[in-house]
């Protein structure tokens, strides 16, 4: 039978600050930036664990969905309203990034039978920046996304006479590979920023993209292979997996390969 994945999401809150004790002051402030200010700084997390089995032909279920919700906030009794880096042993050794807490979540969830097969785990520290850990890349890898805006011009309509329209889109661009050691982060999210900003934002932001471009018709579909094409090969680390640009809430185009 068909294997079948169901998604559960939950909010806790807590809070955390990005150091390395072997790094001196000002290292620690050029890797991690603001995320490095003492004592730290909080975030409602958003917690989505998905799950994978058959569906019960007596339940029509996966899993029970109050046994999901009870064994993730047992898990997170242990996180939420706390300090991450004083207040839980997870930390002592390893910085609190995104990419780390959801590593730590996935082993703590990965000890409770109750839930079957665990598929996924994504982290959402805030709207711009979430982290993915899977059961296929398994526990030293992971994906994390961070969220953009631009607005530009670019596609035209044809039932409005080649009119030609504005967008403000959101950017997703989201980086694949090891959990580094001693950061605890994929790619330096410091240095992704300042790429996507130098490479897309500033260039693009209210632009006529067909004068930046020098072409005719910018489609989503072209911008999205564009954008990419001017940060994959400068990604700080990990690998460009995905780029995806929502036009509206009805439309997004993504390119990977």
């Amino acid at each position: 039978m068909a294997q079948v994945l169901l998604t559960k999401r939950i909010e806790f809150a807590a809070a955390h600050r990005y150091h390395n004790e072997a790094w001196d002051s000002a290292r620690n402030r050029a890797v991690f930036g603001a995320c490095n200010n003492d004592p730290g700084h909080g975030h409602n997390y958003m917690l989505e664990v998905t799950v994978s089995g058959e569906v019960d032909r007596h339940t029509g279920m996966v899993i029970n969905l109050f046994d999901l919700k009870r064994v993730i906030q047992e898990v997170l009794e242990e996180f939420d309203h706390n300090h991450l880096n004083l207040d839980t042993p997870y930390f002592q050794d390893a910085i609190p990034t995104t990419e780390n807490i959801a590593r730590v979540l996935w082993q703590r969830l990965e000890t409770q039978k109750d839930i079957g097969r665990l598929h996924a785990v994504r982290l959402y520290e805030d709207e711009d920046l979430f982290a993915d850990v899977t059961a296929s890349a398994g526990l030293d890898v992971a994906s994390v996304t961070r969220r953009y805006q631009f607005t530009a011009v670019y596609e035209g309509d044809a039932s409005s006479g080649g009119n030609w329209n504005g967008h403000t889109c959101d950017l997703f661009v989201a980086v694949r590979g090891p959990i580094d050691r001693e950061t605890g982060m994929v790619t330096n999210i410091v240095a992704l920023d300042r790429l996507v900003q130098e490479k897309v934002i500033q260039p693009f932001n209210g632009q006529d993209l067909r004068k930046v471009l020098g072409i005719q018709k910018v489609t989503g579909e072209h911008l999205a292979r564009t954008i990419w094409g001017r940060l994959v090969i400068s990604v700080p680390s990990g690998k460009l997996e995905r780029v995806r640009l929502v036009q509206t809430r009805d439309l997004a185009f993504e390119y990977a390969r």
